[in-house]
């Protein structure tokens, strides 16, 4: 069975006391950090230098989404500072592969994101490359958005692509994960689950976490089994 995986958003986040809330989702596989320039999407929010204080005291590691112009300049950056996970936008990049490779080579996994109307198909000889696809589920910019079904069917071909080449490569989606959302998203083949607002916004974040990994799990393996 394929693992289902947790990455919770820090930009539903309360910002003043970030320490304290990284620690509230503890229980997490990984914190997605999203990086936005107001140039490839319309609003701002942090860069290297507070990624990197975000690093040194996060209990989980640190999953990079840039959601930045000029991909091929900036992101190997962010690999050198050691996270463990950088994802680029294939629309943001001129060279891809040299891209994803040059990350590798700086000690980070190398992720690539698509916006809900970019196909996957141009990038599926990408996979060796990768280790991870990300397919946003609303257009990226902004957290709270509603899940876009329009999606589904590219997750299915991204999925299936993926099973037959053999590669493990690991299939994220970010974008209006909630726990009835992250079924129909599990179902389709993601199996690492980007959510803010359905973990920030709940009393208790820890436990939010746990219903969402166990309704992917129940939904992956209900799936493995077909």
């Amino acid at each position: 069975m394929t693992q289902c995986c947790i990455n919770p958003s820090i930009l539903s986040a309360d910002f003043v006391n970030l320490e304290a809330e990284l620690h509230r989702i503890a229980s997490a596989d990984a914190v997605h950090v999203d990086v936005m320039d107001n140039h490839f999407v319309p609003n701002l929010t942090i860069g290297l230098p507070v990624v990197k204080r975000i690093q040194e005291v996060s209990p989980v590691p640190l999953d990079a989404h840039l959601m930045i112009s000029d991909a091929d300049r900036w992101a190997p950056d962010f690999a050198s500072a050691g996270l463990a996970s950088v994802t680029f936008h294939a629309e943001a990049s001129i060279a891809p592969v040299k891209l994803a490779r040059e990350l590798r080579a700086r000690g980070a996994k190398a992720g690539m994101a698509l916006r809900p109307a970019t196909p996957v198909e141009p990038y599926l000889d990408m996979l060796p490359e990768l280790d991870m696809l990300l397919v946003m589920t609303v257009e990226p910019g902004f957290g709270g958005q509603a899940f876009l079904d329009i999606t589904l069917p590219k997750i299915r071909r991204a999925r299936a692509a993926i099973d037959g080449s053999g590669i493990g490569v690991a299939l994220q989606v970010d974008g209006g994960i909630t726990e009835e959302t992250i079924i129909r998203a599990a179902e389709a083949g993601a199996n690492v689950f980007v959510a803010g607002s359905a973990v920030y916004g709940a009393d208790d974040p820890a436990a939010a976490i746990g219903r969402l990994r166990d309704a992917g799990s129940r939904t992956l393996r209900t799936a493995s089994a077909e």
